[in-house]
């Protein structure tokens, strides 16, 4: 197996997060469909960048990191500058980047408690991010077919929002129940 393609899942995120600052450039530059060719290449990376790593053995320390980081990125980037424009509510960008920044801000508290929490992503978890992809990739698409469709839009930052809340409370049950003062290492 030749270097590049083991290194091949890393680039792929690497690609996606360059591609997060061009995002937000062209959607405050209101070129929605360049915006949203560029975010569909972007989740069409994810997929297979986790494709090629299952299929042939090519994780490593810095992809685990790499990957969600460049997920991440893109979110962030995406929902901001959506907001900026007033294509997406505020309260759904807050909730949305709220509920990450707990998660973060958990995970250390949690480690400076020396509290044996388990690192992994949860089902709920990873349906919240399925549902945000696809919010975003529908805003984009409306914007770039000049379509007005506010209940449309409306109800997917709901949905956004109910799998956003899902997903918060779920991850603050794993981090109470790790850092419970029965279940503290001492």
């Amino acid at each position: 197996m030749t270097k590049l393609l083991r290194q091949a899942p890393n680039i792929l995120s690497a690609l996606r997060l360059v591609a997060a600052p061009f995002t937000a450039f062209l959607i405050l530059e209101r070129s929605d469909g360049a915006a949203l060719c560029i975010f569909v290449f972007a989740g069409l990376s994810d997929a297979l960048d986790g494709f090629l790593a299952k299929r042939f053995a090519l994780t490593s320390r810095f992809g685990a990191w790499l990957d969600p980081a460049a997920d991440k990125f893109l979110m962030l980037v995406s929902f901001v500058t959506l907001t900026i424009t007033g294509a997406v509510p505020l309260w759904l960008t807050v909730l949305v980047i709220g509920r990450d920044a707990a998660i973060v801000l958990g995970v250390g508290l949690a480690h400076l408690l020396n509290a044996p929490l388990e690192i992994k992503p949860l089902i709920v978890g990873k349906a919240s991010t399925v549902a945000q992809v696809v919010y975003i990739a529908l805003v984009l698409l409306l914007l770039a077919m000049d379509i007005s469709q506010p209940r449309i839009a409306f109800a997917g930052a709901v949905v956004v929002a109910a799998f956003t809340l899902w997903s918060f409370f779920a991850y603050a049950a794993v981090w109470l129940a790790a850092v419970a003062p029965g279940r503290r290492a001492a």
